[in-house]
C-alpha cells in the first residue's frame, strides 16, 4: 500500500503548501483522505488520475478538507468523462454541504447529467463503515465545523492507518492511534495550546500513550514550520507535499 501526500498545509497556505489531502493506493482500492480546495491541482502535479479514485473520506466539514469536491465533480463531468461510481463519506450533512458549495461555485453542476453514480455515506460514532474494500471507524474529536468532526481509523489490506483530522487534544486520540502502522497527526502549532488544534509539545508529551508504529506530522502553520528543526526525527516524520510512504 502506498500513501502519497497531495497536500499537507493548513487553511492559510503556510509555507506554500497545498491543503489537506492524502492519496492511498492499495491492492483493493484507490482513495483520498480529505479533499481540500487544492486537491485537484495537487493530483495533476503528481500525475494521479481523479477517475482512479473510488472513495473520498472526509474528516470534517471545513473547506480546506472538503472544498475540493466540487472540482472533482467538474473534472469528472467535463475532463475525465467518468463512468465508474464515486463514494464520498463524511459527517452528518456531507451531501447537503457538498450540494450547497458546488452550486455556489459552479451553478447547475449538481443537476448536470452524469454517466456515473455519485453517492454519500454518513459516519456514525465508532460504527465501522465499509466501502470499496476499505473499512473506516470514526471517532468524534474537537473541532467545530457545523457537524461532528472525526478522527478516522482505516483498515486496509491488513494495515492500519489513523488520522486525527483537525482537533484539539482529546484522549480518544490514543485509542485512534493505538497500533497504527501510520498515525497522521495534525500539528498546527509548535507550543501554543489551542482548544481546537494540536501542537507539537502536546503531541510529544503524549507520544508513548499514542502507541503508533510511525507518526506523521501534518497541517503545520507558520509557527510550527519555523520550529521543524526541533522535531525529534526518531519519533516523527514531517509531511511535505508529494511525499510518498510505503506501508
Amino acid at each position: 500500500m502506498r500513501l502519497t501526500i497531495i497536500g499537507c498545509g493548513d487553511a492559510f497556505g503556510a509555507g506554500g503548501r497545498l491543503q489537506t489531502s492524502f492519496h492511498v493506493r492499495s491492492r483493493t482500492s484507490t482513495f483520498l483522505i480529505d479533499c481540500g480546495v487544492t486537491s485537484l491541482i495537487g493530483m495533476r502535479r503528481l500525475g494521479f488520475q481523479p477517475n482512479d479514485v473510488d472513495t473520498i473520506f472526509v474528516s470534517h466539514l471545513h473547506g480546506d478538507h472538503f472544498g475540493g469536491l466540487p472540482w472533482v465533480l467538474v473534472d469528472a463531468l467535463y475532463v475525465g468523462k467518468r463512468t465508474r461510481p464515486l463514494v464520498v463519506t463524511g459527517p452528518k450533512g456531507i451531501e447537503t454541504r457538498f450540494l450547497t458549495a458546488a452550486e455556489a461555485l459552479y451553478p447547475n453542476i449538481t443537476t448536470t447529467k452524469r454517466d456515473f453514480e455519485l453517492s454519500f455515506a454518513e459516519y456514525e460514532e465508532r460504527v465501522p463503515l465499509e466501502t470499496g474494500g476499505v473499512t473506516v471507524v470514526p471517532f468524534e474529536v474537537k473541532h467545530p465545523s457545523g457537524a461532528p468532526p472525526y478522527a478516522l481509523r482505516f483498515h486496509i489490506d491488513g494495515k492500519l492507518v489513523a488520522f486525527t483530522g483537525d482537533t484539539g487534544w482529546v484522549d480518544v486520540l490514543c485509542e485512534v492511534a493505538q497500533d497504527a502502522d501510520l498515525f497522521i497527526s495534525e500539528c498546527f502549532q509548535y507550543d501554543l495550546v489551542l482548544p481546537i488544534h494540536l501542537d507539537y509539545v502536546t503531541i510529544d508529551a503524549n507520544y508513548r500513550r499514542l502507541g503508533a508504529k510511525r507518526v506523521l506530522l501534518t497541517h503545520m502553520g507558520e509557527a510550527m514550520l519555523g520550529n521543524i528543526g526541533k522535531v525529534d526525527p526518531a519519533r516523527y516524520l514531517v509531511a511535505d507535499d508529494g511525499m510518498t510512504l510505503d506501508l
